[in-house]
């Protein structure tokens, strides 16, 4: 499944249901070190579109599978239930990975990746505006129909 497959099966937000199946996938994409991180990248936007707090360590981790995961999978998708509430929720989270991701995203903040951080209007306000606009067709496919060599169409 390509990037935009997973974007136009599961939907930014995606519904409840597919949940399971989207954490599964990014889960399994992440052990395996898949080398095409752009469906990874999909898979972990349409956990940010969901907004939950238990999602931020699996988008962590898939983060963290691989050098170009690292580059690919930006830091804002870590937070999908607020900035705010992403780093209370670290907090309380007694772990290496937890305690991982509590330092990275401070560091990201302080060099204006968060700017604004859940304000109104702040980056985070437009971090799911921008990945529609980027997961949906610019241009509408246009189908053109099909001639045969007498000229008639199929």
């Amino acid at each position: 499944m390509d990037e935009t497959e997973v974007t136009e099966r599961f939907g930014l937000p995606p519904r409840a249901s597919d949940l399971p199946v989207v954490r599964e996938a990014l889960a399994e994409m992440a052990r395996l070190d898949a080398e095409n991180t752009l469906p990874m990248k999909a898979l972990c936007v349409v956990l940010f579109a969901a907004g939950n707090l238990e999602d931020s360590l699996l988008v962590w981790r898939a983060k963290k599978a691989s050098f170009d995961a690292g580059c690919s999978i930006d830091v804002q998708l870590l937070c999908g239930a607020g900035f705010d509430a992403t780093l209370r929720y670290l907090r309380g989270i007694n772990s290496d990975e937890a305690r991982a991701a509590l330092g990275y995203i401070p560091e990201c903040d302080a060099t204006g990746d968060f700017s604004g951080h859940d304000d109104p209007g702040g980056r985070l306000s437009g971090v799911l505006r921008e990945y529609r606009r980027y997961y949906t067709p610019r241009f509408p496919m246009i189908e053109f129909p099909l001639y045969r060599r007498d000229g008639l169409t199929r």
